[in-house]
C-alpha cells in the first residue's frame, strides 16, 4: 500500500501537467529497462538503476513509484536508500571491484596519458569513497 507522502504527491503531480511529467515517466521506464539489463549482464548494476527509476516515477506516476518501492526484489535497495542512504555490503563490493576492474582495463587497452589516467583514477577514488563510506544497512 502506498505510504501517504505518496498519495499527497500524486495531487501535487496532477496539479503540475506539462511537458516534464512524460519526460519523468519515459526517463523512469528508461531505467528500468537499463535495471534489467543490469540483472543479466553482470558489467551492468541494477540497483542505481532502479533507484534512479524510483526518483523518476516519484515525479511522474506515483503508481509505478509505488509499484517498484513494493517490489520484492527491487523495493527493500531502493527503501534503504531512500531511508538511511544504504547500500549493502556485497553491492559495495562489487562496485569498487567493478571500479578497479574497469580502470586496470581502461590502463592496459588504452595506454592513456598520465593526465587522463590520473583524471579518471580521481573520478574512480571519490566514487569508490562514497560507496564505501555509506552505512550497510
Amino acid at each position: 500500500m502506498p505510504s501517504k507522502g505518496i498519495r499527497s504527491r500524486c495531487r501535487s503531480i496532477r496539479e503540475r501537467p506539462g511537458v516534464r511529467r512524460p519526460l519523468y515517466a519515459a526517463a523512469g521506464w528508461l531505467m528500468v529497462a537499463l535495471g534489467l539489463v543490469g540483472l543479466v549482464l553482470p558489467v551492468m548494476p541494477t540497483t542505481i538503476f532502479m533507484i534512479l527509476a524510483a526518483w523518476f516515477f516519484s515525479r511522474s506516476s506515483p503508481r509505478f513509484e509505488a509499484w517498484l518501492l513494493e517490489h520484492r526484489l527491487f523495493g527493500p535497495p531502493i527503501r534503504q536508500w531512500r531511508e538511511r542512504g544504504a547500500i549493502p555490503l556485497p553491492a559495495k563490493i562489487f562496485a569498487v571491484g567493478s571500479m578497479v576492474g574497469g580502470f586496470a582495463v581502461f590502463l592496459f587497452l588504452t595506454e592513456p596519458p598520465l593526465w587522463l589516467a590520473a583524471v579518471v583514477a580521481a573520478l574512480l577514488l571519490a566514487s569508490a569513497a562514497f560507496v564505501v563510506t555509506r552505512p550497510n544497512r
